[in-house]
């Protein structure tokens, strides 16, 4: 019987390869090769694990007519074009089950350091100040927390609420997603109350540039901000201005307007905006290199995830 051939683009967690071959696949490891070499080796592969090195578009697709899934170990899959993955038949997997915990411990993690000034504590402390009332911080207890986009990752994020007195609110363009743990209310509703603002909402043409000048004077309160989602959801030059006026009021960032596609930077751009100097400098602003659902235990999860609806997918 011939084998069946899988072809890993990115590196991923070992468990993956030990699982796919015991399934009946041939793993082919394609970690560092060029995507013109790939492009001529396509017509061999019923499948193909990918994180975010290229794109995944109707070129390469096109190449592949053997290709029967594509799997993304990650949440978003917005480096492949969909419309045509559908139209070819080809099934998308993805894993947010498998990260969310970590997004939402990563994000509650940066809005308790941004509310209580850890980080200006810390260096504060390390250049041999100890200047307490210049670090008096907030407490969360009280506040209005608007979490935009309910699915995988905002839910983790309200769940690791419940032990705080806070009020939760969330927004999705889906109905009925609210729950025990926030209750859905319009964006009006959620603009006019919220005092933090989190967005957990994937890239597409309706959230590219949401967060916007806008958008940030229609939140009727000052308010604290986090972005573990995708950095072009946010316009950062008008996230700078809302912080300078003392709108935003402290900005948590995980992902980034200027990242590569890849997610492998943001200093990869001969003139740097002076958008990214000031989030670089600002001691209002808490950054992480796109490591939210980076953690050792959503190393295992997502690929024990991929490989569970890999086997489903062949056992229907």
């Amino acid at each position: 019987m011939k084998s069946k051939l899988i072809l890993h683009i990115d590196e991923n967690h070992p468990l993956l390869l030990e699982g796919l071959k015991k399934i009946g696949y041939e793993n082919h490891l394609a970690y560092t090769t060029p995507l013109a070499t790939l492009l001529n080796d396509l017509d061999r592969y019923e499948g193909i694990v990918i994180r975010s090195r290229f794109p995944i578009n109707r070129a390469f697709m096109n190449k592949a007519p053997l290709l029967k899934f594509i799997a993304r170990v990650g949440a978003g899959l917005e480096n492949i074009d969909l419309d045509y993955a559908h139209k070819k038949k080809i099934t998308l997997i993805a894993a947010p089950e498998g990260n969310r915990n970590a997004v939402g411990e990563h994000t509650l993690g940066m809005l308790l350091a941004l509310m209580n000034k850890l980080r200006q504590s810390h260096l504060s402390i390390q250049n041999g100040r100890w200047e307490r009332e210049e670090h008096r911080g907030w407490e969360l207890e009280g506040k209005t927390v608007g979490i935009i986009g309910y699915g995988n990752t905002g839910k983790s994020f309200a769940q690791k609420l419940k032990g705080f007195d806070v009020e939760v609110l969330c927004y999705d363009i889906k109905p009925g997603l609210g729950d025990e743990n926030a209750n859905q209310v319009s964006l009006q509703k959620l603009q006019k109350k919220a005092q933090i603002l989190s967005l957990h909402i994937p890239q597409s043409p309706e959230t590219i540039g949401m967060i916007d000048k806008n958008f940030i004077d229609n939140m009727s309160n000052p308010f604290w901000f986090l972005n573990s989602a995708r950095g072009k959801a946010v316009i950062t030059e008008d996230l700078v201005d809302g912080i300078e006026k003392g709108k935003i009021l402290g900005a948590g960032l995980d992902v980034f307007e200027y990242e590569s596609s890849s997610f492998e930077s943001i200093f990869n751009q001969s003139n740097r905006p002076k958008a990214l100097d000031y989030l670089l400098s600002s001691d209002r602003v808490l950054l992480s290199p796109h490591v939210g659902g980076w953690t050792r235990e959503s190393h295992v999860k997502l690929a024990q995830t991929i490989l569970d609806k890999i086997v489903d997918l062949t056992t229907r």
